[in-house]
């Protein structure tokens, strides 16, 4: 199993609105590319928030080919949106992980 973590550190300014829309249209966007089979967001604890709170975004792949596909076809796509909606209000970097155990 392959794990496509975004890790994101977003601005309190914009959290609320951030996070409702992480739920409500992103995550789904992701999702209905077809190529995952689950996702989470998760909160990371014991780390400075002062600026605003940090998040890994987790999308789950039965194969590193779907993943490939992913950031072929769709990834783009999605970053551009997000540069265009959020601007600097928000810092994410990627990184790719496979499940052992």
């Amino acid at each position: 199993m392959i794990v496509y973590n975004v890790t994101t550190k977003v601005n309190w300014s914009v959290h609320d609105d951030w996070l409702q829309w992480m739920q409500r249209e992103h995550i789904p966007d992701v999702m209905a590319t077809g190529l995952f089979f689950d996702s989470k967001i998760l909160r990371l604890l014991e780390i400075d928030d002062g600026e605003g709170p940090t998040y890994a975004i987790q999308y789950y792949a039965s194969a590193i080919e779907n993943y490939r596909t992913y950031i072929e076809q769709h990834a783009v796509s999605f970053r551009k949106e997000i540069h265009e909606k959020w601007g600097d209000q928000i810092i994410a970097f990627r990184s790719l992980m496979e499940v052992l155990h």
